[in-house]
């Protein structure tokens, strides 16, 4: 943690000494933009250059004046928690006129601004690359018209733009997720969620409306995260007819004992005429066709509003930091860029290949090729298209396949949000798929005891909102009962098995891969989804869990800084979950701006603390007044929480005070955050189709027998594709003794941490984003991306 030598592993030409860069928010706002701000601001001035805000916009650049101001690192302090944004946005007729653009080109060159870094929307973006083409031409009607010198048209002769996409809607192409998507999507689930409450009360109907005037990706998912009995979207118009078949499914789930009904509506669905489809024409027919109680929600603009999620303030902070290095990469001839997300991983696309796909997307809705519209939208649009359907609607009997195949769901380990939702989607693809499916209560041990039920379609309705595990989970291990297993297995003729859960998941998998020497029974299909909120698993950059657990983390760490309002100068210690694996503890300081996270895999020691407290007494000194330390459970057995609580304490005397919090299994606890909800459903949907092809390619004489390494094996997301590995494949990448992977992608972050907290520190940019080109943006495993 201590101050190393100032070793850059920038490269040369990623100095940005003498260098402007301009940062500015456009069009709609959308929570994570300030995080994006400050990572730009705070990144900028790391590299040496000079880093301004343009407030109101392409309205303040145009404006000039007190509009552009010089940021310093305490300007950004205290907003990576701020809704909306704070350098304000404004929409700019005047820009999209030459002569506006005009006065835009003489107020920057007036600061000696040419790198510039939007915030925005297609529109925003599209403006910014027209203003870059024009760019030299504006100097010289500048220089003519003596508002600028010969010398300033060679100094400032081409303009660089990067751009990050700030939108709730998540309409643009080329990126998996928007800034300010999934923060829009919990103000959505909350909402959704509390609505459930009372519609199960008075069995009720809900029509909710929910943005998106020219995208249904609001609307998509959060059906899909809350099992929503239908959704209408502009992409995808519902077939004629469609008003009887929605009234069959509402009054067949009525009859099936559900006491409420869902129905989500983007604001701009249509149907095949393009005719609009409204709220209250949803209701209307309802009443008219069934009669039941219904009412109406549009949630309006709460969905802009709030605090970011963690996903957001990751996700803008990674982005803010590439769109700095891709401006000081760019040379003249380089294109505008945006920054993108694909997969895990940051790319760089050319900004007008992005934006013209993103128009052809519009195009093609506008002339009724919505099948392709759904394409043109990328794959992991198009994947949570075929989930939901697969999910929502369930075949008539005489249409599903006969497999007569059984297969088991257990969950192992400690509980993790997101496992039911996992579960649900398991059930009910597996049914859809023709097996009969079985769930197994309490792990291993309640298989070992023919703790085993067979789980119908209904049975698993309303479990996507569920927090912990509904079907029991225990960590015992199987190879005591290995035995009893085996005999429970070949009792309920059970032909595959679907394991959900953390490390103790991935070692049962194991001992029941080597368990088949002696056991045929376990010559079976077997697949392992992690889910755990310690991140721990090898072979997966992600697990079910962990997003809910960093929400849980954040929004606490948030509220213990908020405590400290108008209060003397404070430093917090948090510790957190998560065993052995510092991903909760350095994840969840990059989302609420910690100073400091102290973990196993980065040894530290009494130096490294002191070095910890004498950065924060210096900055204490200015206008800080706040600070967050994070420590992993197990960083140190010897350093523990209370020790640098004390140390703080006495060290800090005279500048701050201090205090200390653990917040212990509140991680684990609560609703699953639709993150989870969408990634535990797309990769169980994703598991059962691979049990279904291999239980084919298994099947001979008349019985399974499967007893290869890819016939066990985990689920995981590697950067940018979703990957089946052989679990044996894996035991070389895992520590056994401290339960964690050898090597872990988001170490890398912890870097991006320090320099954010002012700290002096390497950052390898070998893992920067290159650029690439739209139509090569999606890998072929990556349709059911990690980023929903």
């Amino acid at each position: 943690m201590a101050q190393p030598d100032t070793k850059k592993i920038f490269f040369e030409n990623l100095s940005g000494a003498g260098k402007s860069i301009a940062v500015l928010t456009s069009g709609g706002d959308a929570q994570g933009m300030n995080a994006a701000v400050r990572a730009v601001v705070r990144m900028g001035l790391y590299v040496g250059a000079k880093v301004y805000f343009i407030h109101e916009g392409y309205q303040g650049m145009v404006d000039g004046g007190e509009n552009i101001k010089e940021a310093t690192w305490e300007s950004v302090s205290s907003m990576l928690q701020v809704g909306g944004t704070v350098i304000g946005s404004a929409r700019c007729k005047e820009f999209r006129t030459h002569e506006g653009r005009l006065k835009a080109a003489h107020n920057l060159v007036q600061y000696g601004i040419t790198n510039l870094c939007v915030i925005g929307g297609d529109g925003s973006l599209t403006g910014a690359n027209l203003f870059r083409e024009e760019w030299s031409g504006l100097l010289s009607e500048l220089v003519g018209q003596g508002l600028i010198e010969d010398e300033a048209v060679q100094k400032y002769s081409a303009l660089h733009i990067v751009g990050m996409v700030g939108s709730i809607d998540n309409d643009f192409c080329g990126t998996d997720m928007t800034i300010g998507t999934d923060s829009a999507l919990h103000r959505i689930i909350e909402v959704v969620d509390a609505i459930m409450t009372t519609a199960q009360s008075h069995q009720r109907t809900f029509v909710l409306e929910v943005m998106g005037r020219h995208c249904g990706y609001l609307a998509l998912v959060s059906a899909l995260a809350c099992g929503a009995d239908w959704v209408l979207i502009p992409e995808m118009p519902p077939e004629d007819g469609w008003e009887d078949k929605m009234c069959q499914k509402l009054s067949a789930n009525r009859a099936g004992m559900k006491r409420l009904n869902i129905i989500i509506v983007a604001e701009g669905a249509i149907d095949h005429s393009n005719k609009p489809i409204t709220t209250d024409y949803i209701k209307d027919l309802v009443v008219k066709c069934l009669g039941f109680d219904t009412r109406v929600t549009i949630l309006g603009h709460v969905q802009r509003g709030g605090t970011p999620s963690a996903f957001d303030r990751i996700l803008a902070s990674r982005m803010g930091v590439e769109a700095v290095f891709a401006l000081l990469e760019t040379t003249a001839n380089t294109p505008a860029c945006v920054v993108s997300l694909c997969g895990n991983q940051s790319v760089r696309l050319p900004l007008m290949e992005c934006v013209q796909m993103t128009q052809e997307v519009q195009k093609a809705m506008d002339e009724k090729r919505f099948e392709e519209a759904v394409k043109l939208r990328g794959r992991s649009f198009e994947n949570n298209l075929k989930t939901y359907k697969l999910l929502a609607h369930r075949k008539p009997e005489s249409e599903l396949p006969i497999s007569n195949f059984n297969v088991a769901v257990l969950n192992v380990g400690a509980p993790a949000a997101g496992m039911n939702a996992a579960v649900r989607s398991a059930v009910r693809v597996g049914i859809s798929e023709g097996h009969k499916m079985f769930a197994v209560s309490d792990g291993f041990e309640g298989l070992s005891k023919g703790q085993i039920r067979e789980i119908k379609w209904a049975d698993v309705g309303g479990w996507t909102g569920q927090g912990g595990s509904l079907l029991g989970t225990k960590r015992t291990l199987p190879a005591k009962h290995v035995d009893k297993i085996a005999e429970q297995m070949r009792k309920n003729n059970i032909n595959a098995l679907l394991i959900i859960g953390g490390f103790e998941a991935f070692e049962s998998l194991l001992q029941l891969y080597e368990a088949r020497a002696t056991h045929e029974e376990l010559c079976i299909p077997m697949c392992m989804l992690p889910a755990t909120i310690s991140n721990n698993v090898p072979g997966t950059d992600l697990s079910i869990g962990a997003d809910t657990a960093l929400n849980a983390i954040v929004e606490t760490c948030d509220r213990i800084k908020q405590s400290a309002s108008g209060t003397k100068r404070r430093v917090f210690i948090i510790e957190t979950m998560g065993g052995y694996c510092g991903y909760l503890a350095s994840v969840g300081g990059l989302a609420a701006g910690a100073d400091a996270a102290y973990i196993y895999e980065e040894p530290f020691d009494i130096r490294d603390l002191q070095a910890n407290v004498e950065h924060l007494t210096e900055k204490m000194k200015t206008s800080i007044q706040r600070g967050l330390v994070l420590r992993n459970e197990n960083s140190n057995e010897n350093y523990t929480t209370d020790f640098i609580y004390q140390l703080y304490s006495e060290e800090g005397k005279g500048v701050f005070d201090c205090r200390k919090n653990v917040l212990g299994h509140m991680q684990q606890g609560g609703a699953p955050s639709p993150f989870d909800r969408n990634f535990g459903t797309k990769i169980s949907a994703k598991a059962m189709q691979w049990i279904t092809k291999k239980l084919v390619e298994t099947f001979r004489q008349g019985r399974v027998f499967a007893n290869t390494e890819d016939t066990c094996c985990l689920l995981g997301m590697r950067r940018r594709a979703l990957v089946f590995q052989p679990v044996v494949q894996l035991k070389g990448d895992t520590d056994f003794v401290h339960r964690i992977p050898k090597e872990q992608w988001w170490l890398k972050l912890r870097p991006l941490m320090k320099i954010l907290a002012k700290y002096k520190t390497s950052y390898d940019v070998s893992d920067s984003g290159q650029l690439e080109h739209v139509v090569r943006n999606r890998p072929k495993e990556s349709d059911a991306s990690v980023a929903m």
